[in-house]
């Protein structure tokens, strides 16, 4: 869309008390943005929730220089208005109620991605960083596009498993594009940048403030067929995620956690509930691949290709490890780790200790030694040796 024409979609979005469904209702009315600021007040008034007031907002709207701006500082950043007319905006958003007329973009987006969500606490505990980047690599790994929010925590260990699977990952912000928001988190934006996308539907310089976060959620579920919560205290904010994507129609999956733990409350909650409870990957695919299109749908383009075989559950639990365990390949830090990990079950704390590695380096040669069938995963958050390994 050229410039000029957006220029009307950001003025009508500005404009007091239209909001999200008011703007679609005056879209379905007048064909385009530019059309309802000729419109007169008279003709304004007759569209469904438009009353006089709002259609004096738009008559007398003059802040043009502002959406000018806008535009201009969308290119000089190279960011993408994405309208939902475009064939790039996100399909599942457009079955949402209140679904944003436009989104900020910077990086890609791909026709018919198969989008899940993976959030949770931003107090992460460790073993709630390792699953959540277990579960988001090998979801990466079948071609599925991870949505989470960039937060401390859980949403940064989704992206980063999802990068780690050499996936796709779409980072939704609570704050306009020019803001990284957490600031630790910049170099993983930049990562999510080149290997997927940042969204928002926020302008430019719109600071994280704590009333952005609700409507940012709304986004991550609507955008994604399903939305999987991997710790959550009693008062997360992954819990209103959840219950938006119920209100949304979404599935939503809880990862059980340890009994007794503050991050394992707030999903054994959501499973007395009726959230799907999760072991693998596999109980999210097998329900969310009815919902996916057919091969044909997807696009030729840069985003994974659909590989209905991919979807098919795995007949083991555990990849078959390399012939003789060969540990060929391994980086010293998986080599290391794996010589520290008995035939017995030994927790990750325990390894972290004895390894000298830092709790992020431990989850990360975790996750790779697992994939590689050489450790297997025990419950109580402990590991061991396969013996075929040994």
């Amino acid at each position: 869309m050229d410039q000029e024409s957006l220029k009307y979609w950001i003025a009508l979005k500005a404009v007091d008390e239209v909001g999200c469904v008011g703007f679609r209702t005056l879209l379905q009315a007048f064909s385009s943005p530019r059309a309802v600021f000729s419109a007169t007040a008279q003709t304004l008034q007759v569209i469904p929730g438009i009353g006089p007031k709002t259609a004096d907002h738009i008559r007398s709207f003059s802040n043009w220089s502002m959406a000018e701006q806008e535009v201009e500082r969308a290119a000089e950043l190279g960011v993408d208005i994405v309208t939902c007319e475009d064939p790039l905006y996100p399909r599942n958003l457009l079955n949402t109620y209140d679904y944003p007329p436009f989104l900020y973009v910077k990086g890609s987006l791909c026709p018919a991605e198969i989008f899940v969500a993976v959030v949770g606490s931003r107090v992460a505990s460790v073993y709630g960083r390792y699953t959540t980047e277990k579960i988001s690599r090998e979801l990466a790994l079948k071609g599925i596009t991870i949505v989470s929010g960039l937060a401390r925590g859980i949403d940064a260990a989704a992206h980063r498993g999802a990068l780690a699977g050499k996936g796709r990952t779409l980072a939704v912000l609570g704050c306009g594009l020019d803001i990284v928001y957490p600031p630790e988190n910049k170099e993983l934006a930049a990562a999510v940048e080149i290997h997927g996308a940042l969204v928002t539907e926020f302008p430019f310089g719109t600071p994280p403030n704590a009333p952005n976060f609700p409507s940012r959620n709304r986004l991550i579920s609507g955008i994604s067929l399903g939305v999987v919560i991997v710790e959550a205290g009693e008062k997360s904010g992954s819990l209103i995620t959840a219950r938006i994507a119920a209100e949304q129609g979404r599935s939503v999956f809880a990862v059980p956690g340890e009994i007794g733990a503050a991050g394992s409350r707030g999903t054994h909650r959501l499973i007395k509930q009726g959230a799907m409870l999760i072991e693998n990957v596999d109980d999210i695919l097998e329900e969310i691949l009815p919902q996916v299109g057919k091969p044909s749908s997807v696009s030729d383009g840069p985003s994974p290709a659909f590989r209905p075989e991919a979807f098919e559950p795995d007949r083991e639990s555990d990849p078959a490890p390399a012939s003789g365990g060969d540990v060929a390949g391994l980086g010293d830090q998986e080599k290391k780790l794996l010589s520290l990990i008995p035939s017995r079950p030994v927790d990750i704390d325990t390894l972290i200790a004895s390894s000298g590695l830092t709790a992020q380096e431990v989850l990360n040669a975790l996750l790779i030694l697992e994939l590689g069938g050489l450790i297997r995963q025990m419950p109580g958050k402990q590991f061991l040796r396969k013996e075929s390994s040994i």
